[in-house]
Protein backbone atom coordinates (compact mmCIF):
# COMPACT_ATOMS: atom_id res chain seq x y z
CA UNK A 1 0.00 0.00 0.00
CA UNK A 2 0.99 3.26 -1.05
CA UNK A 3 0.49 5.17 1.94
CA UNK A 4 1.48 8.77 1.01
CA UNK A 5 -1.26 8.33 -2.49
CA UNK A 6 -3.82 6.84 -0.48
CA UNK A 7 -3.53 9.92 2.15
CA UNK A 8 -3.35 12.41 -0.65
CA UNK A 9 -6.37 10.76 -2.17
CA UNK A 10 -8.20 11.62 0.78
CA UNK A 11 -7.30 14.93 1.08
CA UNK A 12 -9.84 17.41 0.86
CA UNK A 13 -7.86 20.22 -0.91
CA UNK A 14 -6.44 18.15 -3.74
CA UNK A 15 -7.24 19.83 -6.92
CA UNK A 16 -9.11 18.21 -9.45
CA UNK A 17 -6.54 17.82 -12.15
CA UNK A 18 -4.61 16.09 -9.31
CA UNK A 19 -7.58 13.68 -8.55
CA UNK A 20 -7.53 13.20 -12.01
CA UNK A 21 -3.90 11.89 -11.95
CA UNK A 22 -4.36 9.92 -8.99
CA UNK A 23 -7.39 7.89 -10.74
CA UNK A 24 -5.36 6.95 -13.84
CA UNK A 25 -2.70 5.28 -11.73
CA UNK A 26 -5.28 3.96 -8.85
CA UNK A 27 -4.83 0.52 -7.11
CA UNK A 28 -7.88 -0.62 -4.99
CA UNK A 29 -6.57 1.11 -2.34
CA UNK A 30 -5.94 4.65 -3.46
CA UNK A 31 -9.44 3.73 -4.82
CA UNK A 32 -10.98 2.99 -2.06
CA UNK A 33 -10.08 6.38 -0.67
CA UNK A 34 -10.86 8.55 -4.04
CA UNK A 35 -14.35 6.64 -3.68
CA UNK A 36 -15.35 8.86 -0.22
CA UNK A 37 -14.50 11.86 -1.86
CA UNK A 38 -17.62 13.92 -2.03
CA UNK A 39 -16.53 16.26 -5.00
CA UNK A 40 -16.06 13.31 -7.30
CA UNK A 41 -17.74 14.49 -10.44
CA UNK A 42 -19.42 12.11 -12.71
CA UNK A 43 -16.68 11.83 -15.53
CA UNK A 44 -14.22 10.91 -12.52
CA UNK A 45 -16.51 8.16 -10.84
CA UNK A 46 -17.34 6.47 -14.28
CA UNK A 47 -13.33 7.18 -14.87
CA UNK A 48 -12.49 5.65 -11.55
CA UNK A 49 -14.82 2.34 -11.64
CA UNK A 50 -13.46 1.69 -15.13
CA UNK A 51 -10.03 1.91 -13.76
CA UNK A 52 -10.70 -0.12 -10.35
CA UNK A 53 -13.95 -1.99 -11.27
CA UNK A 54 -13.83 -3.17 -7.13
CA UNK A 55 -14.36 -0.10 -6.33
CA UNK A 56 -18.02 0.02 -7.50
CA UNK A 57 -19.43 -1.65 -4.64
CA UNK A 58 -18.57 1.46 -2.46
CA UNK A 59 -19.61 3.92 -4.61
CA UNK A 60 -23.06 2.23 -4.93
CA UNK A 61 -22.92 2.62 -1.05
CA UNK A 62 -21.98 6.61 -1.76
CA UNK A 63 -24.96 6.81 -3.88
CA UNK A 64 -22.36 7.83 -6.60
CA UNK A 65 -23.51 5.10 -9.16
CA UNK A 66 -27.01 5.16 -10.26
CA UNK A 67 -29.21 2.23 -12.50
CA UNK A 68 -27.65 3.62 -15.39
CA UNK A 69 -24.11 3.29 -14.98
CA UNK A 70 -24.24 -0.77 -14.22
CA UNK A 71 -24.25 -3.52 -16.20
CA UNK A 72 -25.26 -6.64 -14.39
CA UNK A 73 -23.49 -8.83 -16.41
CA UNK A 74 -20.22 -7.26 -16.38
CA UNK A 75 -20.91 -5.44 -12.49
CA UNK A 76 -22.54 -8.14 -10.76
CA UNK A 77 -21.35 -7.26 -7.45
CA UNK A 78 -22.28 -3.53 -8.33
CA UNK A 79 -25.94 -4.95 -9.40
CA UNK A 80 -26.21 -6.75 -6.39
CA UNK A 81 -25.36 -3.34 -3.83
CA UNK A 82 -28.02 -1.53 -5.76
CA UNK A 83 -30.34 -4.39 -5.29
CA UNK A 84 -29.62 -5.01 -1.52
CA UNK A 85 -30.19 -0.88 -1.61
CA UNK A 86 -33.66 -1.03 -2.71
CA UNK A 87 -32.88 0.34 -6.32
CA UNK A 88 -31.69 -1.56 -9.54
CA UNK A 89 -33.39 -2.73 -12.20
CA UNK A 90 -36.03 -5.83 -11.12
CA UNK A 91 -34.57 -8.07 -13.97
CA UNK A 92 -31.37 -8.09 -12.74
CA UNK A 93 -32.93 -10.12 -10.08
CA UNK A 94 -33.51 -12.92 -12.60
CA UNK A 95 -30.25 -12.94 -14.11
CA UNK A 96 -28.20 -13.16 -10.61
CA UNK A 97 -30.81 -15.71 -9.05
CA UNK A 98 -28.87 -18.35 -11.88
CA UNK A 99 -25.09 -16.41 -11.04
CA UNK A 100 -22.67 -19.79 -10.76
CA UNK A 101 -21.15 -17.90 -7.33
CA UNK A 102 -23.02 -19.12 -4.31
CA UNK A 103 -21.78 -16.25 -2.34
CA UNK A 104 -23.95 -13.63 -5.19
CA UNK A 105 -26.94 -15.52 -4.88
CA UNK A 106 -26.54 -15.47 -0.97
CA UNK A 107 -26.41 -11.59 -1.24
CA UNK A 108 -29.39 -11.63 -3.17
CA UNK A 109 -31.40 -13.92 -1.21
CA UNK A 110 -30.92 -11.02 0.89
CA UNK A 111 -32.14 -8.54 -1.11
CA UNK A 112 -35.75 -6.23 -0.53
CA UNK A 113 -38.55 -6.48 -3.00
CA UNK A 114 -37.67 -9.97 -5.05
CA UNK A 115 -39.94 -10.63 -7.56
CA UNK A 116 -41.97 -14.04 -6.90
CA UNK A 117 -40.54 -15.91 -9.61
CA UNK A 118 -36.65 -15.17 -8.37
CA UNK A 119 -38.03 -16.02 -4.81
CA UNK A 120 -38.99 -19.62 -6.05
CA UNK A 121 -35.62 -19.84 -7.90
CA UNK A 122 -34.04 -19.06 -4.70
CA UNK A 123 -36.16 -21.57 -2.33
CA UNK A 124 -35.01 -24.11 -4.77
CA UNK A 125 -31.23 -23.56 -5.11
CA UNK A 126 -29.23 -26.50 -4.09
CA UNK A 127 -26.72 -24.78 -1.53
CA UNK A 128 -28.49 -24.71 2.06
CA UNK A 129 -26.78 -21.16 2.52
CA UNK A 130 -28.83 -19.76 0.26
CA UNK A 131 -31.99 -20.84 1.08
CA UNK A 132 -30.92 -20.00 4.67
CA UNK A 133 -30.06 -16.42 3.68
CA UNK A 134 -34.11 -16.23 2.11
CA UNK A 135 -34.97 -17.60 5.27
CA UNK A 136 -33.73 -14.78 7.19
CA UNK A 137 -34.92 -12.16 5.53
CA UNK A 138 -38.29 -13.00 3.43
CA UNK A 139 -41.39 -12.30 4.26
CA UNK A 140 -44.23 -14.39 6.70
CA UNK A 141 -44.91 -16.33 3.55
CA UNK A 142 -41.79 -17.45 2.97
CA UNK A 143 -40.90 -18.68 6.79
CA UNK A 144 -44.16 -20.65 6.86
CA UNK A 145 -42.94 -23.08 3.94
CA UNK A 146 -39.73 -23.27 5.16
CA UNK A 147 -40.23 -23.53 8.94
CA UNK A 148 -40.19 -27.66 8.22
CA UNK A 149 -37.26 -27.63 6.10
CA UNK A 150 -35.02 -30.57 6.36
CA UNK A 151 -31.93 -28.87 7.24
CA UNK A 152 -31.29 -27.09 10.26
CA UNK A 153 -29.24 -24.08 9.19
CA UNK A 154 -32.84 -22.85 7.33
CA UNK A 155 -34.69 -23.61 10.61
CA UNK A 156 -32.30 -21.50 12.11
CA UNK A 157 -33.06 -19.03 10.01
CA UNK A 158 -36.61 -19.15 10.28
CA UNK A 159 -35.98 -18.77 14.08
CA UNK A 160 -34.17 -15.49 13.85
CA UNK A 161 -36.95 -14.13 11.46
CA UNK A 162 -39.30 -11.42 12.86
CA UNK A 163 -41.35 -12.08 9.90
CA UNK A 164 -42.02 -16.10 11.38
CA UNK A 165 -45.59 -16.26 12.76
CA UNK A 166 -45.17 -16.47 16.82
CA UNK A 167 -47.14 -19.53 17.33
CA UNK A 168 -44.28 -21.30 14.67
CA UNK A 169 -41.12 -19.81 16.45
CA UNK A 170 -42.95 -21.46 19.61
CA UNK A 171 -42.84 -24.47 17.90
CA UNK A 172 -38.96 -23.88 17.02
CA UNK A 173 -38.45 -23.42 20.47
CA UNK A 174 -39.75 -27.35 21.47
CA UNK A 175 -40.04 -29.00 18.18
CA UNK A 176 -43.39 -29.70 19.29
CA UNK A 177 -45.80 -30.66 15.94
CA UNK A 178 -42.79 -29.73 13.81
CA UNK A 179 -41.16 -33.16 11.77
CA UNK A 180 -37.47 -33.84 13.05
CA UNK A 181 -34.90 -32.36 10.89
CA UNK A 182 -32.48 -34.48 9.18
CA UNK A 183 -29.71 -32.37 8.31
CA UNK A 184 -27.30 -30.49 10.04
CA UNK A 185 -23.77 -29.19 8.88
CA UNK A 186 -21.84 -31.49 11.05
CA UNK A 187 -24.08 -34.24 9.46
CA UNK A 188 -22.91 -32.95 6.01
CA UNK A 189 -19.29 -32.70 6.33
CA UNK A 190 -18.28 -35.51 8.48
CA UNK A 191 -19.32 -39.28 9.86
CA UNK A 192 -21.56 -39.22 12.90
CA UNK A 193 -21.12 -39.28 15.51
CA UNK A 194 -18.85 -36.43 15.72
CA UNK A 195 -17.70 -33.20 17.54
CA UNK A 196 -16.14 -30.49 16.13
CA UNK A 197 -13.08 -28.99 18.26
CA UNK A 198 -13.19 -25.44 19.37
CA UNK A 199 -9.79 -24.92 18.83
CA UNK A 200 -9.94 -26.87 15.37
CA UNK A 201 -6.59 -25.92 13.50
CA UNK A 202 -8.12 -26.83 9.81
CA UNK A 203 -8.15 -23.38 7.81
CA UNK A 204 -10.76 -25.22 5.55
CA UNK A 205 -12.95 -25.74 8.25
CA UNK A 206 -16.54 -23.30 8.44
CA UNK A 207 -17.77 -25.74 11.26
CA UNK A 208 -18.97 -23.52 14.47
CA UNK A 209 -16.68 -24.02 17.50
CA UNK A 210 -17.96 -27.01 19.31
CA UNK A 211 -20.81 -28.22 17.28
CA UNK A 212 -21.16 -31.51 17.74
CA UNK A 213 -23.84 -34.34 16.07
CA UNK A 214 -24.45 -38.02 17.03
CA UNK A 215 -27.32 -38.19 14.43
CA UNK A 216 -29.87 -35.39 16.42
CA UNK A 217 -28.53 -32.64 15.55
CA UNK A 218 -28.09 -31.93 18.94
CA UNK A 219 -25.75 -28.61 18.62
CA UNK A 220 -27.72 -27.60 15.74
CA UNK A 221 -31.00 -27.77 17.69
CA UNK A 222 -29.91 -25.64 20.34
CA UNK A 223 -28.74 -22.94 17.78
CA UNK A 224 -32.43 -22.64 16.88
CA UNK A 225 -33.79 -22.50 19.94
CA UNK A 226 -31.19 -19.52 20.99
CA UNK A 227 -32.35 -17.65 17.98
CA UNK A 228 -35.88 -18.21 19.12
CA UNK A 229 -35.39 -16.83 22.09
CA UNK A 230 -33.55 -14.05 20.63
CA UNK A 231 -36.08 -13.08 18.47
CA UNK A 232 -38.86 -10.64 19.58
CA UNK A 233 -41.76 -11.78 17.66
CA UNK A 234 -41.40 -15.56 19.96
CA UNK A 235 -44.31 -15.52 22.43
CA UNK A 236 -43.12 -14.41 26.00
CA UNK A 237 -44.85 -17.53 27.74
CA UNK A 238 -42.93 -19.55 25.50
CA UNK A 239 -39.38 -18.38 25.95
CA UNK A 240 -40.14 -18.13 29.88
CA UNK A 241 -40.37 -21.86 29.96
CA UNK A 242 -36.06 -21.60 29.81
CA UNK A 243 -35.85 -19.80 32.24
CA UNK A 244 -33.94 -23.33 34.59
CA UNK A 245 -32.35 -24.57 31.17
CA UNK A 246 -28.91 -25.92 31.81
CA UNK A 247 -27.43 -24.19 29.01
CA UNK A 248 -26.47 -20.56 30.23
CA UNK A 249 -26.56 -19.70 26.55
CA UNK A 250 -30.15 -20.55 26.33
CA UNK A 251 -31.04 -18.55 29.57
CA UNK A 252 -28.15 -15.86 28.37
CA UNK A 253 -30.56 -15.32 25.28
CA UNK A 254 -33.69 -15.43 27.10
CA UNK A 255 -32.73 -12.61 29.79
CA UNK A 256 -31.34 -10.37 27.09
CA UNK A 257 -35.71 -10.39 25.74
CA UNK A 258 -37.34 -6.96 25.84
CA UNK A 259 -40.59 -8.72 27.37
CA UNK A 260 -38.92 -10.12 30.35
CA UNK A 261 -41.91 -8.19 32.43
CA UNK A 262 -42.54 -11.57 35.24
CA UNK A 263 -41.07 -10.92 38.33
CA UNK A 264 -40.22 -14.58 38.99
CA UNK A 265 -38.27 -14.99 35.90
CA UNK A 266 -36.31 -12.08 36.29
CA UNK A 267 -35.82 -12.78 39.58
CA UNK A 268 -34.25 -16.66 39.40
CA UNK A 269 -32.24 -15.03 36.28
CA UNK A 270 -30.75 -12.42 38.83
CA UNK A 271 -29.56 -15.24 40.79
CA UNK A 272 -28.07 -16.90 38.02
CA UNK A 273 -24.49 -18.03 38.56
CA UNK A 274 -23.26 -17.19 35.41
CA UNK A 275 -22.51 -13.08 35.10
CA UNK A 276 -23.28 -12.73 31.48
CA UNK A 277 -26.69 -13.77 32.01
CA UNK A 278 -26.98 -11.07 35.18
CA UNK A 279 -25.69 -8.19 32.91
CA UNK A 280 -28.42 -8.94 30.75
CA UNK A 281 -31.08 -8.61 33.37
CA UNK A 282 -29.17 -5.35 34.31
CA UNK A 283 -29.42 -3.95 31.14
CA UNK A 284 -32.81 -5.00 30.09
CA UNK A 285 -35.35 -2.43 30.06
CA UNK A 286 -37.78 -4.56 31.08
CA UNK A 287 -36.19 -4.74 34.96
CA UNK A 288 -37.49 -2.86 37.28
CA UNK A 289 -35.80 -0.93 40.75
CA UNK A 290 -35.93 -3.61 42.84
CA UNK A 291 -34.12 -6.03 41.09
CA UNK A 292 -31.70 -3.37 39.69
CA UNK A 293 -31.01 -2.20 43.04
CA UNK A 294 -30.32 -5.80 43.91
CA UNK A 295 -27.68 -6.50 41.09
CA UNK A 296 -26.39 -2.99 42.25
CA UNK A 297 -24.04 -4.95 45.18
CA UNK A 298 -23.40 -7.39 42.31
CA UNK A 299 -19.76 -8.69 42.86
CA UNK A 300 -19.03 -8.71 38.89
CA UNK A 301 -18.04 -5.09 38.14
CA UNK A 302 -19.94 -5.69 34.80
CA UNK A 303 -22.83 -6.37 36.16
CA UNK A 304 -22.80 -3.46 38.68
CA UNK A 305 -21.78 -0.99 35.02
CA UNK A 306 -24.83 -2.17 33.23
CA UNK A 307 -26.68 -1.25 36.43
CA UNK A 308 -25.23 2.09 36.05
CA UNK A 309 -26.47 2.25 32.59
CA UNK A 310 -30.19 1.50 32.64
CA UNK A 311 -32.36 4.22 32.30
CA UNK A 312 -34.56 3.18 35.47
CA UNK A 313 -31.71 2.29 38.06
CA UNK A 314 -32.91 4.34 41.51
CA UNK A 315 -30.86 7.27 41.83
CA UNK A 316 -29.49 6.21 45.02
CA UNK A 317 -28.15 2.50 44.03
CA UNK A 318 -26.35 4.72 40.82
CA UNK A 319 -24.73 6.58 43.52
CA UNK A 320 -23.92 3.52 45.34
CA UNK A 321 -21.94 1.96 42.39
CA UNK A 322 -20.36 4.81 41.01
CA UNK A 323 -18.82 4.47 44.53
CA UNK A 324 -16.86 1.01 43.21
CA UNK A 325 -17.34 0.65 39.99
CA UNK A 326 -15.06 1.81 36.77
CA UNK A 327 -18.16 3.57 34.83
CA UNK A 328 -16.04 5.90 32.59
CA UNK A 329 -16.61 9.41 31.28
CA UNK A 330 -19.76 8.90 29.95
CA UNK A 331 -23.46 10.95 30.78
CA UNK A 332 -25.71 8.22 32.15
CA UNK A 333 -29.27 7.85 31.09
CA UNK A 334 -30.46 7.99 34.54
CA UNK A 335 -28.72 11.47 35.33
CA UNK A 336 -29.48 12.67 32.47
CA UNK A 337 -32.91 12.86 32.84
CA UNK A 338 -32.68 13.73 36.67
CA UNK A 339 -35.22 16.48 37.77
CA UNK A 340 -34.33 19.75 38.76
CA UNK A 341 -35.48 18.69 42.49
CA UNK A 342 -32.88 15.73 41.92
CA UNK A 343 -29.92 17.90 40.46
CA UNK A 344 -30.46 20.03 43.48
CA UNK A 345 -29.98 17.07 45.28
CA UNK A 346 -26.34 15.35 43.91
CA UNK A 347 -25.00 18.73 43.74
CA UNK A 348 -25.70 18.93 47.48
CA UNK A 349 -24.14 15.47 48.15
CA UNK A 350 -21.46 14.94 50.50
CA UNK A 351 -20.69 11.38 48.44
CA UNK A 352 -18.25 12.52 45.53
CA UNK A 353 -19.27 9.91 43.16
CA UNK A 354 -22.62 11.56 42.93
CA UNK A 355 -21.30 14.83 42.07
CA UNK A 356 -19.23 13.24 39.79
CA UNK A 357 -21.99 11.57 37.69
CA UNK A 358 -23.89 15.00 37.40
CA UNK A 359 -20.62 16.83 36.34
CA UNK A 360 -21.12 14.93 33.12
CA UNK A 361 -24.73 16.80 32.28
CA UNK A 362 -24.11 20.09 29.84
CA UNK A 363 -26.65 21.54 30.94
CA UNK A 364 -26.60 22.51 34.75
CA UNK A 365 -28.04 25.34 35.84
CA UNK A 366 -24.32 28.32 35.77
CA UNK A 367 -24.70 28.46 39.86
CA UNK A 368 -24.52 24.37 39.81
CA UNK A 369 -21.74 24.24 36.86
CA UNK A 370 -19.52 27.03 38.89
CA UNK A 371 -19.75 24.99 42.08
CA UNK A 372 -18.48 21.72 40.89
CA UNK A 373 -15.60 23.51 38.79
CA UNK A 374 -14.02 24.68 42.13
CA UNK A 375 -15.02 21.10 43.50
CA UNK A 376 -12.01 19.57 46.23
CA UNK A 377 -12.40 16.71 44.38
CA UNK A 378 -10.56 15.89 41.36
CA UNK A 379 -12.73 13.36 39.99
CA UNK A 380 -15.87 15.67 40.06
CA UNK A 381 -13.53 18.44 38.04
CA UNK A 382 -12.33 16.10 35.27
CA UNK A 383 -16.11 14.71 34.47
CA UNK A 384 -17.01 18.70 34.12
CA UNK A 385 -13.68 20.16 32.61
CA UNK A 386 -14.57 19.37 28.93
CA UNK A 387 -17.95 21.43 29.62
CA UNK A 388 -17.90 23.76 26.80
CA UNK A 389 -19.72 26.31 28.72
CA UNK A 390 -16.80 26.82 31.12
CA UNK A 391 -14.76 30.36 30.74
CA UNK A 392 -10.76 30.52 30.48
CA UNK A 393 -11.02 31.90 33.87
CA UNK A 394 -12.29 28.04 35.29
CA UNK A 395 -10.33 25.61 32.88
CA UNK A 396 -7.14 27.71 34.05
CA UNK A 397 -8.05 27.75 38.04
CA UNK A 398 -8.85 23.93 37.55
CA UNK A 399 -5.28 23.12 36.06
CA UNK A 400 -3.80 25.18 38.76
CA UNK A 401 -5.15 23.37 41.41
CA UNK A 402 -5.39 19.62 39.99
CA UNK A 403 -2.54 19.18 37.55
CA UNK A 404 -2.20 16.18 35.25
CA UNK A 405 -5.52 14.63 36.62
CA UNK A 406 -7.47 17.09 34.38
CA UNK A 407 -5.15 18.18 31.85
CA UNK A 408 -6.68 16.32 28.92
CA UNK A 409 -9.97 16.91 29.55
CA UNK A 410 -9.57 20.67 29.56
CA UNK A 411 -7.48 19.80 26.40
CA UNK A 412 -10.92 18.09 24.80
CA UNK A 413 -12.72 20.90 25.85
CA UNK A 414 -13.99 22.79 22.53
CA UNK A 415 -13.50 26.16 25.13
CA UNK A 416 -10.35 25.78 25.97
CA UNK A 417 -8.39 28.86 24.33
CA UNK A 418 -5.28 28.18 22.20
CA UNK A 419 -2.49 29.85 25.11
CA UNK A 420 -4.10 27.16 27.53
CA UNK A 421 -2.96 25.11 25.20
CA UNK A 422 0.21 25.12 24.44
CA UNK A 423 0.53 25.89 28.36
CA UNK A 424 -1.51 22.81 29.17
CA UNK A 425 1.54 20.75 26.22
CA UNK A 426 4.48 21.67 29.03
CA UNK A 427 2.99 19.09 31.56
CA UNK A 428 5.61 16.68 30.90
CA UNK A 429 5.01 13.21 30.44
CA UNK A 430 2.15 13.25 32.70
CA UNK A 431 0.28 14.97 29.88
CA UNK A 432 0.94 12.18 27.46
CA UNK A 433 -3.21 11.98 26.99
CA UNK A 434 -3.55 15.76 26.59
CA UNK A 435 -0.93 16.01 24.07
CA UNK A 436 -3.39 13.56 21.77
CA UNK A 437 -6.64 15.87 23.22
CA UNK A 438 -4.70 19.48 21.96
CA UNK A 439 -3.32 17.76 18.56
CA UNK A 440 -6.92 17.57 17.54
CA UNK A 441 -8.25 20.57 18.65
CA UNK A 442 -9.42 23.16 16.67
CA UNK A 443 -7.72 26.11 17.85
CA UNK A 444 -4.17 24.51 19.11
CA UNK A 445 -1.21 26.60 17.31
CA UNK A 446 1.82 25.95 15.60
CA UNK A 447 3.61 25.70 18.86
CA UNK A 448 1.30 23.64 20.47
CA UNK A 449 1.21 21.06 17.61
CA UNK A 450 4.95 20.69 17.52
CA UNK A 451 5.08 20.18 21.32
CA UNK A 452 2.41 17.01 19.87
CA UNK A 453 4.64 15.60 17.80
CA UNK A 454 6.64 14.00 20.44
CA UNK A 455 4.09 11.74 21.27
CA UNK A 456 3.28 8.25 19.07
CA UNK A 457 -0.34 8.85 19.32
CA UNK A 458 -0.33 12.98 18.87
CA UNK A 459 1.98 12.58 15.99
CA UNK A 460 -0.10 10.91 13.81
CA UNK A 461 -3.24 13.46 14.76
CA UNK A 462 -0.49 16.30 14.86
CA UNK A 463 0.40 15.42 11.52
CA UNK A 464 -3.27 16.07 10.13
CA UNK A 465 -3.83 19.25 11.78
CA UNK A 466 -4.48 22.19 9.10
CA UNK A 467 -2.53 24.60 11.74
CA UNK A 468 0.84 22.75 11.26
CA UNK A 469 3.38 24.67 9.20
CA UNK A 470 3.90 23.30 5.65
CA UNK A 471 7.96 22.95 6.45
CA UNK A 472 7.16 20.30 9.27
CA UNK A 473 4.40 18.62 6.94
CA UNK A 474 7.09 18.29 4.28
CA UNK A 475 9.10 16.16 6.70
CA UNK A 476 6.49 14.24 8.05
CA UNK A 477 5.83 12.89 4.17
CA UNK A 478 9.04 10.76 4.96
CA UNK A 479 8.17 9.70 8.49
CA UNK A 480 9.08 6.09 9.68
CA UNK A 481 5.34 5.85 10.67
CA UNK A 482 3.05 4.92 7.91
CA UNK A 483 0.18 6.45 9.72
CA UNK A 484 2.05 9.90 10.38
CA UNK A 485 2.55 9.75 6.28
CA UNK A 486 -0.80 8.98 5.68
CA UNK A 487 -2.22 11.85 7.84
CA UNK A 488 0.25 14.79 6.50
CA UNK A 489 -0.74 13.67 2.85
CA UNK A 490 -4.25 14.11 3.81
CA UNK A 491 -3.65 17.74 5.76
CA UNK A 492 -5.24 20.30 3.77
CA UNK A 493 -2.99 22.34 4.47
CA UNK A 494 -0.16 20.46 2.85
CA UNK A 495 0.80 22.89 -0.79
CA UNK A 496 -0.20 21.91 -3.88
CA UNK A 497 2.88 22.49 -5.08
CA UNK A 498 3.97 19.48 -2.62
CA UNK A 499 1.01 17.41 -3.46
CA UNK A 500 1.71 17.69 -7.43
CA UNK A 501 5.82 16.78 -6.29
CA UNK A 502 4.57 13.60 -4.85
CA UNK A 503 2.02 12.90 -7.33
CA UNK A 504 5.04 13.16 -10.19
CA UNK A 505 7.80 11.42 -7.90
CA UNK A 506 5.31 8.23 -7.49
CA UNK A 507 3.52 8.38 -10.80
CA UNK A 508 4.72 10.48 -12.91
CA UNK A 509 2.89 12.37 -16.02
CA UNK A 510 3.54 10.26 -19.80
CA UNK A 511 6.02 12.41 -21.32
CA UNK A 512 7.83 13.97 -18.54
CA UNK A 513 11.53 14.05 -17.89
CA UNK A 514 11.33 11.39 -15.52
CA UNK A 515 9.41 8.70 -18.05
CA UNK A 516 11.57 9.24 -20.55
CA UNK A 517 14.41 9.06 -18.51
Amino acid sequence: MNHLLCGLAANPALPPELVDRLIGVADDDIAEALAGREDLDRAQVLALVSRVPGCAVRLVYEGRLTEADIDPVTRPDAALALLGEGGGDPRWAHLLAGDPDRARREKLAACPRLPPDVVEALLADTDVGVVAELALCAGRDVTVRLVAHPHTEVRRSVAANEATPPFLLAALLTGAGLPAARRCLVYDQEEVPFAHDRACPRSDCDLPPGAFCDGSHESAMHAIQEAALRNPATPAEAAAGFVDHPSALLRWALAARPDLTSEVSAARLVADSLPGVRVEVAANPAVGGTLLRALSGDPSQQVRRAVAHHPDVPLDALVHVAGNTRIGPTLLPRIATASPAEVEELARSSNPAARMLLAQRRDLPARIRDALAADAEAKVVKSLAADPNLVEGQLRAMVDRHGSRVVAKVAANPSTPAALLVEITRHGKTARKALREVARHPRATATALLACLEDEQGRVRAAGHPALPPPVLLELLDDADWQVVEAAAGNPSLPRAAMEDRINRLSPEPGSASTRS
